[in-house]
C-alpha cells in the first residue's frame, strides 16, 4: 500500500449524495487531517431519496447538492462535483466512464476511494444497483482510460485534459475487505457528516448506533482491540 506521505490528492466517486459519509467518512477526514487534498465526485443528484412527500421532487437535487456540501466541510473536504445523472438509471455508459475520466484528469489523484463494482451477498443495501454502476464505471475509468493518452482524445483536443496514473484504488463496501482504517477518534465526525444529510434521515437517534454497530464489527474483522471502530476496504494498486 502507499504511505499517506506519498499521497497528495485523493478521489472518492460515489453513486449518491451521502454514500461517501457512510463508506468513508472517518477515513476522509483522517486523510485530510494528514494534509492530503480530497476530492468529491458525486454521480447523481439522489432524486430519488428522501422520506418526506411533501417535499417536491424537483426541489431535490438541489437539497441533496447542498447535503452533501456540508457534510463533506465536515471531514475538511472543499471540492465537491456532481456530474447530475438521474438517481435510480446509472449505468457504466460511456458517457458517465468519459466524465469520470475527465474528473481524474483533472484532480491528478494518487489514490481513488469508490463503492465495489461487486455485488455483496451477505449484505444486500450496500450493492445498490447504482453503487455497483459507479463503481464499475469508476474502475473503467482509472484503468485504463484515465492512463490512456489516445482514449478519448477530445478530453486533450478541447479541455487539454493529460493522461493520468491513479496509483491506488481503494473498494468501500467490498464483499472481501482486506484493510481496515481506525477511525476511533474520527467517529464522531463520521456521524456529523451524516448528519448534514437531513433529508434522508427520519430517525436521526438511529443513525449513532447503528454505524457504531456496523463499524464495531469492521473493527473486530481486522482483528482491532474492542471498543475500537473501523471502515473497511479492499485495496489494489494500480501504478
Amino acid at each position: 500500500m502507499l504511505d499517506d506521505a506519498e499521497v497528495e490528492r485523493v478521489l472518492v466517486v460515489t453513486a449518491h449524495p451521502d454514500d461517501v459519509d457512510f463508506g468513508a467518512a472517518g477515513t476522509v477526514a483522517q486523510m485530510t487531517d494528514a494534509g492530503i487534498e480530497v476530492s468529491y465526485c458525486v454521480c447523481t443528484d439522489g432524486q430519488a431519496g428522501g422520506f418526506d412527500a411533501a417535499v417536491s421532487r424537483a426541489e431535490i437535487p438541489a437539497i441533496r447538492r447542498a447535503e452533501q456540501v456540508a457534510a463533506a466541510k465536515v471531514v475538511g473536504v472543499h471540492d465537491v462535483r456532481f456530474l447530475g445523472y438521474v438517481d435510480g438509471d446509472l449505468e457504466p455508459s460511456r458517457e458517465l466512464v468519459r466524465d469520470l475520466v475527465r474528473v481524474i484528469r483533472q484532480v491528478r489523484p494518487q489514490r481513488m476511494l469508490v463503492q465495489s463494482p461487486e455485488r455483496w451477498w451477505d449484505r444486500i443495501g450496500a450493492s445498490h444497483p447504482d453503487h455497483l454502476a459507479a463503481g464499475e464505471a469508476a474502475v473503467r475509468a482509472l484503468y485504463p482510460y484515465a492512463r490512456n493518452p489516445f482514449a478519448f482524445p477530445e478530453l486533450l483536443a478541447e479541455e487539454g485534459l493529460q493522461d493520468w496514473v491513479v496509483r491506488e484504488l481503494w473498494l468501500m463496501a467490498a464483499p472481501n475487505a482486506d484493510h481496515r482504517v481506525d477511525i476511533t477518534e474520527t467517529f464522531d465526525r463520521k456521524i456529523a457528516a451524516i448528519l448534514c444529510h437531513q433529508s434522508q434521515t427520519p430517525r436521526r437517534d438511529e443513525i449513532e448506533p447503528l454505524v457504531r454497530g456496523w463499524t464495531a464489527g469492521n473493527a473486530r474483522a481486522g482483528g482491532l482491540p474492542e471498543g475500537r471502530l473501523a471502515e473497511a476496504f479492499r485495496v489494489h494498486q494500480t501504478g
